[in-house]
Parts: C-alpha cells; sequence; structure tokens
C-alpha cells in the first residue's frame, strides 16, 4: 500500500507547522522536535482517557520513517491500545502535510508508555 493510500489510525490530536528554528544544519526538523510532538499528543490522549495528570515512563519502537521539512504540518494521530492498573499504552503516527497543502506521509510512529499519577506525583488507578 501507498502512502498516498493509507490512512491515519487514530485520533487526530495535535498539529502543529514545522518551523526554521526546529531544523538541524541538513535543513530537517530535528527528530527531537518531532518526538516532543509526540508526547504532547500522547500526553493529551492518556490525561483524557486517564481522566487527570499522567506521565511518560517509555517510548517504545520508534521510528523515523521520512524526514519532516521546513513549512509541513505534522499531524499527530493517538489511539489507546492497551489500559492497565495506572498505566496506558498510546500508539502515535505522525504525518505531514507536504509545504502546508501538499501531500500526506507518515513520518513517524511510536508506542509511549504514561502513568496516571495524583498531585503528589504517585500512580493512581486509571477510571474504568
Amino acid at each position: 500500500m501507498t502512502d498516498e493510500q493509507q490512512q491515519p489510525r487514530g485520533e487526530l490530536t495535535l498539529r502543529t507547522m514545522a518551523m526554521p528554528a526546529d531544523t538541524n544544519a541538513a535543513g530537517d526538523i530535528f527528530g527531537g522536535w518531532v518526538l516532543s510532538q509526540m508526547d504532547l499528543a500522547g500526553g493529551i490522549a492518556a490525561g483524557q482517557r486517564a481522566e487527570g495528570r499522567v506521565v511518560t515512563i517509555a517510548v517504545d519502537r520508534m521510528k523515523f520513517i521520512q524526514p519532516v521539512h521546513v513549512g509541513d504540518v505534522l499531524c499527530v494521530y493517538t489511539d489507546v491500545v492497551r489500559v492497565g492498573t495506572s498505566s496506558m499504552e498510546i500508539r502515535l503516527e505522525a504525518w505531514a502535510l507536504r509545504h502546508r497543502y501538499g501531500n500526506r506521509e507518515m513520518v513517524t510512529e511510536a508506542h509511549f508508555t504514561f502513568v496516571s499519577v495524583d498531585d503528589g506525583g504517585r500512580p493512581r488507578p486509571v477510571p474504568k
């Protein structure tokens, strides 16, 4: 299946534009910037599911597929794939709308694990 035929999986959780300040020496957007946007989106999804504060405890299977360029709109999709007592695994896909209006391509995917915590930072159960 080509990228043009693929559809994002999950809920659109975050959209942001890649800007020149976020580039490396080659002119591509830093992978760390993309990772931080995915962490923000995952935290939004996990916080909604937990109905409260969450913290990131793991990033697994991070795969950079295509570079992100200045002017691309990064769209991050989230899907809660597992809920434990206090932890949640969120699958994330990052897609780029090339040059703000162009083709949509998957650029990164990963699984993040978040833990629901109370105001003191101690794990608390995720509501059913």
